[in-house]
């Protein structure tokens, strides 16, 4: 095993070019290895092979019977990762040929990137709290910048050597942004306003009449409702109406006025247990209350209870947390790192 590691370090070490200069694990390892090696070397303890697991830092640093690691974080030439990916010998490469899965070159050379620079992994994003970046500070054309997402994206411009498209028409814009923020076109009227408006902040009072609009709320209040699985009815094969359009309304409400996004989930979430809630707070708690019922002769409603709170814990999961849960209710999660017990606990 250990023989043709000479031969691969100077195989493998030169220009890194295919690779980005700074590579996380988030962005540019985790697909790779999820799509090629997981399936093997990954959460799944039934279907892993060599007791070695690739999705676990501490695992993927272990030595291994003769002294062999499978990463060394900063040494290629001593990380059997990098050698197996990168071997001729159809015995010793990973992923094998059998697996129909295959690595591409660029792709080789960012793990082996990814190895020198520290193999650091990050956890799952939806984990991760958001941090504010800095400001991009080399735009050349300032005059161009008219708000902070401007510095991003003229940033990324000037360094491929683009120009941005020229400016939308009044007429374009206008329905633009009315579609955007409330899923209807301009009346003719709302366009005559607009492009008869020559102030240099027309735009930003065009946006401002428009998140005033009722029609503001009902249209991203139906982004909502979906993740909160709302319907007026009850699902399952006699599909009976259900009476929730107050959460519907509730939900509009909270959008036209802004309500922050803190108190929105507290009071959906746990309405009901503030200290004195009101009418609105309760009500904000059908979020967990859009499950499907079933009424059917026969049905046993213990079971339907607990089918109803297995789907909060999942829904709760997949809106507030970005990621899906459901694998756990039966086994270890295999793609992330959540366990049958936490599942549970949850």
């Amino acid at each position: 095993m250990r023989g043709h590691i000479f031969w691969l370090w100077l195989s493998v070490s030169g220009p890194l070019a295919a690779a980005p200069a700074k590579v996380t694990f988030n962005r540019d390892i985790r697909a790779i290895l999820s799509e090629n090696c997981y399936k093997c070397h990954g959460p799944d303890v039934k279907a892993r092979k060599a007791k070695l697991r690739l999705d676990v830092r501490d695992e993927a640093l272990k030595e291994r019977k003769g002294g062999v690691f499978p990463i060394v974080p900063g040494n290629v030439a001593e990380s059997e990762l990098v050698a197996r990916i990168f071997s001729n010998d159809p015995d010793e490469l990973m992923p094998p040929a059998d697996s129909k899965l295959s690595i591409t070159a660029a792709e080789k050379e960012t793990l082996k990137q990814w190895v020198v620079q520290g193999a650091k992994y990050e956890p799952h994003w939806a984990y991760v709290r958001p941090v504010r970046h800095a400001l991009p500070q080399q735009v050349k054309d300032l005059k161009r910048v008219r708000n902070a997402i401007d510095n991003f994206i003229f940033a990324e411009l000037e360094k491929r050597n683009w120009q941005p498209s020229v400016e939308a028409d009044r007429h374009a814009i206008i329905r633009r942004a009315s579609l955007d923020l409330t899923g209807l076109p301009p009346t003719p009227a709302e366009v005559k306003q607009f492009t008869a408006d020559k102030s240099s902040n027309a735009y930003g009072k065009l946006v401002d009449r428009l998140l005033a609009k009722p029609t503001y709320g009902e249209h991203w209040a139906r982004q909502w409702l979906d993740l909160a699985r709302y319907a007026d009815s009850a699902g399952y094969a006699d599909d009976q109406p259900r009476t929730i359009w107050a959460y519907r309304d509730w939900v509009i409400r909270a959008f036209n006025r802004n309500l922050p996004f803190d108190q929105f989930t507290r009071e959906q979430l746990a309405g009901d247990l503030f200290p004195k809630p009101t009418n609105d707070q309760l009500i904000a708690t059908a979020f967990h209350r859009n499950t499907q019922t079933n009424s059917e002769g026969g049905t046993d409603d213990e079971e339907f209870r607990n089918v109803a709170v297995v789907d909060r814990v999942n829904t709760t999961m997949a809106t507030w947390m970005g990621t899906t849960i459901a694998c756990a209710q039966c086994h270890d999660h295999k793609y992330d790192p959540l366990s049958q017990e936490e599942y549970f606990k949850m």
